[in-house]
C-alpha cells in the first residue's frame, strides 16, 4: 500500500512518498520546499514530486502533519504561530481538489505519537504517550488503542502544566513542564543556575557567557564529565519526572515514548527522572509503565504525516 504525506513546518515543507506492508514503512521518495507566505505557492512547489509519486501508483490516503492550533475534522490550519499567512488555510480540500487525494490533517505532536505508535518505540501498545521534548514539549495520546485529540485538537498539551511557581518561561508559563523540559528551556534553567551561583561556573564562561548558552553545548560538556551542566540536566530530570509522574497517574500508559533532548540525552536525565517518579507517582502504575527514547528519529516529521493517512484508511 502507497501513502503520501505532507510534513508542514515554519520554515520548511516536505512530501513524502511511503510504502506501507506488513506493519513497515519504507520512505520510497521524497521532496521538500522553503515554507512560503503562500500556502497554495508552497504546496505548487510539491506538486511536481506528488504528480510523480501519484505516476503508475495507486495512492490509498495523504496524511498531513503541521504544527496547531488547527480543526483536524473540517481539514483547516487555524493559527499556527509559526504560519502566520496560513491562517484559515483549508488544506485538505486544497488536496483532495489538487491532487485528487483523500487526506487526513492532523496536529504534529499527534502525527509523531500514531507514528511511534504504529511503526516505532510504541508499536504492539494500547495505551501510549508521546513526548516531543524538542523545541517546545506537547504530547500525542493513544488511549485504549487509538488516537485521542480531545474536544477541540488540544488535547496533550502537558507542556502548559506548572509544575514550579519559578523557572524557565515554556509555553507563556513561567515554571511549566516545557519550561524545564524543552531544548529551549533547559538553557534557560542553566541560564538561571548559573546567575544564582557565588560566581559563573567556568563552563559556561568557556561558551561565552550565560547569553551564550545552549542545550546542546550543555550536554557536550555534561557527557565529558563537567559537574555543573550535569546538575542543570539532573535538575531538569527532576521535573521530568514530576510531570511525568502526573500523566502516569492519570492516564496510566503502558509506556511513554520521549524524543528530541531525552532521545539524545537520556542518561543524563534519567537517574533524577525515575527517583521523582518513586516519590510522585503511583507505585501500581508507574511499575507497568515504560519510558524509552523514541525510535524514529531522522525521519520521523515524513513518516509522522504518512502514518496519519494509514490510519485515515485503518492500518
Amino acid at each position: 500500500m502507497y501513502c503520501i504525506g505532507f510534513d508542514i513546518g515554519g520554515t520548511k515543507c516536505a512530501v513524502s512518498l511511503g510504502k506501507i506492508e506488513k506493519g513497515e514503512i519504507e520512505i520510497l521518495g521524497r521532496e521538500e520546499t522553503p515554507t512560503l507566505p503562500s500556502a497554495e505557492e508552497t504546496l505548487e512547489n510539491l506538486a511536481l514530486a506528488v504528480k510523480s509519486f501519484q505516476l503508475g501508483r495507486e495512492i490509498a490516503a495523504a496524511g498531513i502533519s503541521c504544527g496547531g492550533p488547527l480543526d483536524s475534522v473540517k481539514g483547516v490550519i487555524v493559527s499556527p504561530p509559526n504560519l502566520p499567512h496560513w491562517h484559515g488555510f483549508a488544506i485538505v480540500d486544497y488536496i483532495q481538489k489538487r491532487f485528487g487525494l483523500k487526506a487526513k490533517l492532523q496536529n504534529d505532536a499527534n502525527a509523531c505519537a500514531v507514528a511511534e505508535w504504529k511503526f516505532g518505540a510504541g508499536k504492539g501498545t494500547k495505551n501510549m504517550v508521546f513526548m516531543t521534548f524538542g523545541t517546545g514539549l506537547g504530547a500525542g495520546l493513544i488511549l485504549d488503542g487509538k488516537l485521542y485529540s480531545g474536544t477541540n485538537d488540544n488535547a496533550g498539551e502537558a507542556g502548559h502544566i506548572r509544575l514550579a511557581k519559578r523557572g524557565p518561561m515554556g509555553y507563556g508559563k513561567e515554571g511549566s513542564f516545557e519550561g524545564f523540559c524543552s531544548g529551549g528551556g533547559i538553557a534557560q534553567l542553566a541560564k538561571i543556575m548559573a546567575l544564582r551561583a557565588k560566581k559563573i561556573p567556568d563552563s559556561i564562561v568557556e561558551m561565552g557567557g550565560v547569553s551564550e548558552i545552549t542545550t546542546k553545548k550543555l550536554a557536550q560538556k555534561a557527557f565529558a564529565g563537567d559537574k555543573f551542566c550535569k546538575r542543570v540536566f539532573a535538575k531538569s530530570g527532576e521535573l521530568l519526572g514530576k510531570g511525568l509522574s502526573i500523566l502516569i497517574d492519570l492516564l496510566n500508559p503502558e509506556k511513554i515514548v520521549l524524543g528530541g533532548v531525552f532521545m539524545r540525552s537520556s542518561e543524563l536525565l534519567v537517574l533524577s527522572m525515575r527517583k521523582q517518579i518513586e516519590k510522585e507517582a503511583l507505585d501500581v502504575s508507574a511499575q507497568v509503565c515504560e519510558i524509552v527514547p523514541a525510535k524514529l528519529s531522522e525521519n520521523i516529521g515524513d513518516i509522522a504525516a504518512l502514518a496519519i493517512a494509514a490510519s485515515e484508511i485503518g492500518v
